[in-house]
């Protein structure tokens, strides 16, 4: 680092990291990370930013297939998010998971890099049919704690406020956040890390929607989302199927974050 800069900032993970859900495949991802190295920019300006995500990876698959080139680019500051993918399969075990989570913070902590993470929202309050995942949710967030202590991780802890699954903050597909999501999981990691200019701003609640849902409007969406995003997921899965199938990351290499200029707004 220079003063309280970061020169070399690596994020690894899934979709989220990726950028899914700000901009899109044809303009390009934006993302929280993008977002987060834009703020750290702004202080340092020599900062070199890689994004190493892939959508759809489980935990195991980003530590055996992202942490040995994060290490490569020695980065400074490190940003390691994965787990959600594995809360949505049959087969969970939130100590395996946790396990995959805390070698990655234990191999980027003993190179040097400040490393951030973040728990998971409680997805009944995303999805009501979703409420069955909340206590995998609690768990693994419960083991990401106590991991990030152990290794002096910052956590953006998200499961606490509400203003995490206001419906603005994500997308139609209620798995992705919004391009507003994300720019609030940047500020929250930031707010972790205790960056310049960041605060706690990002735990208040959005001003009440124009129109709220309620009563059969509520029961209609939900039944489309189920329509247009879940069955569809279904099916991945009993074909073992990943949308991330094929994919590469979309920063491998250490870049200049001006280069993020041409990226959607």
């Amino acid at each position: 680092m220079a003063g309280s800069g970061y020169l070399r900032y690596v994020a690894v993970g899934d979709s989220q990291t990726e950028g899914v859900g700000d901009g899109d495949d044809v303009r390009g991802l934006r993302g929280w990370a993008d977002r987060l190295a834009e703020q750290i920019a702004r202080e340092s300006p020599g900062l070199l930013y890689a994004n190493l995500a892939v959508r759809g990876r489980l935990a195991g698959q980003v530590r055996a297939e992202q942490l040995a080139p994060a290490l490569e680019l020695r980065p400074d500051l490190a940003t390691v998010v994965a787990g959600l993918n594995d809360v949505l399969r049959p087969r969970f075990d939130a100590d395996e998971v946790a396990g995959q989570l805390e070698a990655m913070f234990a191999a980027l902590t003993g190179q040097g890099a400040r490393v951030a993470t973040v728990t998971f929202p409680d997805p009944g309050r995303l999805a009501p049919s979703a409420r069955l995942l909340a206590p995998r949710v609690l768990a693994l967030n419960a083991r990401i704690r106590e991991a990030a202590r152990r290794h002096g991780v910052a956590v953006a802890d998200s499961w606490p406020h509400p203003a995490v699954t206001d419906p603005r903050m994500w997308s139609a597909d209620r798995l992705h956040a919004s391009p507003r999501g994300h720019a609030l999981i940047a500020a929250a990691v930031a707010h972790a890390l205790d960056l310049p200019g960041s605060d706690d701003s990002w735990t208040r609640p959005l001003p009440p929607e124009a129109v709220a849902r309620t009563g059969l409007r509520a029961a209609g969406a939900e039944l489309r989302w189920a329509g247009a995003f879940l069955g569809p997921w279904i099916v991945r899965r009993v074909r073992g199927r990943s949308s991330g199938d094929g994919r590469q990351a979309k920063r491998p290499a250490l870049l200049p974050v001006t280069a993020l200029a041409d990226g959607p707004s």
